[in-house]
């Protein structure tokens, strides 16, 4: 399929509130999960040595999706995902560096290229030889596996046989981030704003006198206003959980190497799914548009109601989508 084929599944029904809107997608939805399902846990050791917290859920023998986490989250994130994932599939979740139990890198650890090599890592110790898996970002995530794509280009056929990018950007991380409506020409003072947002948020505990502004400030950013509170509670609680190093030292890699430039995704040969939300402050729609418009072999772009934790917010509508995506390499293989 051509980029200028690409059709938006989801939209029309979305903006109608029609089709993509279900039980379990909507404010009346239960709370999340209590617990995950049991795993078996694997240390992983990146290039430089950090640890790399990593978990395998479900079916042993199972075909292997591997799931990258956002910005101040971890495995917990996908909680909707590996519970329902794991009875077909077998799951591996790992927490980024400087983030849930995963190791805090030595100093000059963070970067884009650091976050490329611990997918790979991850991939390395996870996957049998000649194995191959879905391979799925949530934002933070998503720019990890596309910077793997640039960085290992010729172990994207050896190890990925399709990509999902969820609520995620390739590059101009902070120019068009929804913090409050700024006009054009005042789009400079927006980047500011999101450097500041970075040094206030991430480099130091949160006080405990702003600790309610924090939360209402993550909560706006991260998860769209139909989202059930649990959602909300949630991403607070992974952010507070969150090391200062990590939110600080991950924040910053991604601001100072994104800037202008977007990551080239020439290397990223296998078809890849994109999913974005019509309400994402962070990674605002346009962003998923670009990157679907941009891929050498697209799978299509879907768009969904809510904000950016789509995986959370429309975990009905995220899960259908990788169960068709690992449901069309088993259909490739037979063929």
């Amino acid at each position: 399929m051509k980029p200028d084929t690409l059709t938006e599944r989801g939209i029309g029904a979305a903006s109608k509130g029609a089709a993509m809107t279900s039980p379990q997608s909507t404010r009346g939805r239960s709370d999340l999960p209590v617990a995950l399902p049991p795993s078996r846990t694997i240390e992983v050791r990146s290039t430089d040595g950090t640890r790399l917290h990593t978990e395998v859920f479900g079916r042993e023998d199972g075909y292997p999706i591997v799931l990258a986490h956002g910005i101040t989250c971890a495995i917990r994130a996908w909680t909707y995902q590996i519970a329902e994932l794991a009875q077909d599939y077998r799951v591996i979740a790992f927490d980024h560096r400087g983030h849930g139990r995963s190791g805090i890198p030595r100093r000059g650890g963070y970067s884009l290229s650091h976050l490329a090599a611990d997918v790979d890592a991850v991939l390395e110790a996870t996957l049998a030889p000649g194995e191959r898996a879905v391979i799925a970002g949530h934002s933070m995530g998503g720019m990890a596996i596309a910077a793997w794509s640039d960085r290992y280009r010729h172990k994207v056929p050896a190890r990925a046989d399709a990509v999902a990018l969820i609520n995620t950007t390739t590059g101009d991380l902070l120019r068009e981030v929804r913090l409050l409506p700024v006009p054009a020409p005042l789009a400079a003072a927006r980047v500011l704003g999101g450097r500041a947002l970075v040094g206030t948020f991430g480099s130091f505990a949160v006080p405990p006198m702003v600790r309610r502004v924090s939360r209402e400030m993550i909560s706006m950013l991260a998860v769209g206003s139909e989202a059930h509170h649990s959602v909300a509670a949630l991403i607070n609680e992974l952010f507070t959980a969150t090391s200062p190093a990590g939110r600080g030292g991950c924040g910053k890699a991604l601001v100072d190497t994104m800037g202008r430039r977007h990551i080239n995704l020439t290397g990223l040969t296998v078809p890849t799914l994109v999913i974005g939300s019509e309400r994402d402050r962070l990674t605002p729609l346009i962003q998923s548009q670009r990157i679907a418009a941009a891929l050498p072999n697209p799978a299509g772009l879907v768009v969904l109601p809510g904000g950016h934790c789509s995986m959370l917010e429309r975990p009905t509508e995220v899960n259908r989508e990788l169960h068709a995506l690992a449901g069309s390499v088993s259909l490739r293989r037979a063929l």
